[in-house]
């Protein structure tokens, strides 16, 4: 059914999760697909991303037999119930063998790949990984040498297992690579050659798999200090997985292109488990994905040979492909596309939905609550701004705190609170006890530190964040990150860094600091600092402001949204000061939706309006015009 509103998703529940009749495991949901749906096509994989190749077809049969003996090598190699696989990998056919073969034979460990060495070996070690799948060196890559510049620091690894780009290419273009890279370095094994020696028709280990037992773990909470380790059960994934598949009516004629990252939950669940689960189709649109120019450039090719029916992005993805033309092409297949991870403007959406008559769906969802939370219904009324509906057997609602974080009471409709998660998908706690501190409000509602109200038609309005990450892209920094590397310059007394709003990433990090009395360092110098020291490029602010003394709390806190209000000042008056007359702003605290910028223009008519909101539009910020 196409759930159109909180009546619908209730008729759905109606029907206990547990009398769905659903698999124990992630390899019995794979084990039952391959069953039903045999020599149907579970993968298409274009190695380019381009729409002019051929691509390799994985069917579900294929699929099954590949994971199980992925589960078996890993086997083979130590890997037991409650020890882990770890994985850096673009996105391959061979990502999905080692994250569901991974689960089968004990944890696996997604790791991102754009990490710097230092980070990738604490993901490693906090998870008490057995063996870590990479690519062999292959030009154009860089993962073959970080993990050689770890392996030293991995003494616990009873093995490192590489899958080969080469093994792609057509003779003889093969051969000759291989031969002009020579073997792989000593005691470095090969993934394809791993599987070919094992049985793909049983697990060798015997294992029964329960749905209680840890299937895998994701990163969540930044890059810096102890990693937090989010652990998901056969049980949250299967959940997700039908939770999904009910809410998008997916059938064995969908076809879902994936090009987010198979290192993180969206790309795992929306354009793999969820997909795998009802016999649709998923195009693997290159390893690199989305940050393949190709890929964006033969997007609506794609779209039209592979008769595409729904793919999943973020705003970024959404503004670049706005700049591809889609009027040559059929994109009748299309049935519906969509956003999360940052806030999508509301005139990005319009402009979209303009252009390719494609219904957007924004919605909402974090690692702890293994995938989605919640989305506007496409059968129903879509709210711009609003993350939607919670979705089927996902409770959400907003709770209010006192100051020490102690829950109170639920907040009433349209009242500012805490959103809080509970349900099948939501996990258990952080794999590091340390990390569990307040994460838990109400009995066992996951506090998600995010700020919203829910109205009384049920749809959630995230109104701030309580927690400090900046979204870059739909990227997660964590501005300690960016502290830490400014505080190391001898002429820094405090720092802060705070997300700033851009019109193409969301956000993009920025700086503010505060130099120690009778110091001196210029924005030049310390932005040069900031690049050789932030860990990760993504990072490393675009704008660094010196200020007298950083706003601070009654405790002596840095208070953030002061910064976050200031930054968004500065921006709008860039983009507004060649106006005359230019307005003056002001950015404030507001009770429906968190923040808004106040805009002072003398003589303000309806032309000065149209201009100003024109210039703003592309901001997911809140606007309001007055007369100066």
């Amino acid at each position: 059914m196409s759930v159109a509103n909180l009546r619908d998703i209730e008729a759905l529940e109606s029907i206990p999760l547990e009398d769905r009749g659903l698999p124990a495991s992630t390899y019995e949901l794979l084990l039952r697909s391959a069953q039903r749906h045999g020599e149907r096509t579970a993968l298409h994989f274009l190695l380019q991303g381009s729409a002019a190749e051929e691509p390799q077809r994985v069917s579900y049969a294929e699929l099954f037999a590949r994971v199980t003996q992925a589960a078996n090598a890993f086997h083979r190699l130590g890997v037991r119930p409650g020890t882990a696989v770890s994985f850096l990998l673009p996105n391959l056919p061979q990502t999905h063998y080692v994250i569901w073969g991974g689960e089968a034979a004990g944890i696996v460990n997604a790791i991102n790949p754009l990490l710097d060495p230092e980070h990738i070996a604490e993901l490693v070690r906090a998870s008490d990984s057995r063996v870590l799948v990479t690519l062999a060196p292959f030009p154009g890559t860089d993962l073959w040498d970080k993990v050689a510049a770890l392996r030293h620091e991995l003494p616990e690894l009873s093995a490192i297992v590489t899958v080969d780009l080469a093994n792609f290419l057509p003779e003889p273009q093969r051969a000759a690579l291989k031969a002009q890279r020579g073997p792989l370095p000593e005691g470095v094994l090969d993934f394809d050659e791993l599987l070919a020696a094992c049985p793909d028709d049983r697990l060798e280990s015997g294992r029964v798999i329960h749905g209680e037992d840890v299937a895998s773990y994701f990163h969540t909470g930044g890059t810096t200090g102890t990693p937090k380790l989010a652990p998901h059960s056969h049980a949250n994934e299967v959940a997700m997985a039908e939770i999904m598949g009910l809410n998008a009516d997916y059938t064995p004629d969908d076809v879902l292109l994936c090009g987010l990252p198979l290192f993180h939950v969206n790309g795992v669940m929306v354009t793999g488990l969820a997909p795998f689960h009802r016999g649709a189709q998923v195009l693997l649109a290159g390893p690199q994905g989305y940050r393949n120019p190709t890929l964006i450039q033969d997007f609506w090719k794609l779209v039209e040979r592979y008769k595409v029916s729904s793919f999943s992005g973020v705003p970024t993805i959404y503004a670049a492909l706005l700049q591809v033309p889609s009027d040559a092409h059929d994109l009748s297949s299309l049935r519906f596309a969509l956003c999360g991870a940052a806030p999508m403007p509301v005139e990005l959406i319009r402009q979209f939905e303009t252009k390719t008559g494609l219904k957007v769906i924004e919605g909402y969802g974090m690692t702890e609550g293994t995938c989605g939370t919640s989305c506007n219904p496409r059968g129903g009324e879509r709210r711009p701004g609003s993350i939607g509906l919670r979705l089927p057997y996902c409770q959400v609602k907003s709770v209010v705190l006192d100051s020490d974080g102690r829950y109170l009471r639920d907040a009433a409709a349209d009242e500012i609170g805490t959103i809080c998660l509970r349900g099948p998908t939501v996990f258990k706690g952080y794999l590091q006890a340390s990390k569990n501190k307040d994460i838990w409000v109400d009995g066992d509602w996951f506090n998600t530190g995010d700020l919203g109200r829910i109205d009384a038609d049920g749809y959630i309005w995230l109104t701030g964040r309580s927690k400090d990450l900046i979204i870059r892209g739909g990227h997660n920094i964590d501005p300690q990150m960016i502290e830490e590397a400014l505080h190391r310059h001898p002429a820094v007394a405090m720092a802060a860094a705070v997300g700033k709003p851009d019109a193409k990433a969301g956000e993009l990090p920025v700086a503010y600091i505060q130099l120690k009395p009778g110091m001196q360092a210029s924005i030049e110098e310390l932005l040069e600092h900031a690049a050789q020291h932030v860990p990760e490029r993504a990072a490393v602010p675009k704008d660094i402001w010196l200020l007298d003394a950083l706003p601070v709390t009654a405790v002596g806190k840095t208070f953030k949204p002061a910064l976050r209000f200031d930054a968004i000042r500065r921006v709008f008056e860039d983009e507004t000061r060649d106006l005359s007359p230019a307005p003056r702003i002001e950015v404030v605290a507001d009770e429906r939706h968190g923040q808004k910028a106040r805009l002072f223009v003398a003589g303000l008519d309806a032309a000065s309006r149209l201009l100003i909101s024109q210039r703003l539009s592309a901001y997911a910020i809140h606007l309001e015009l007055l007369d100066a």
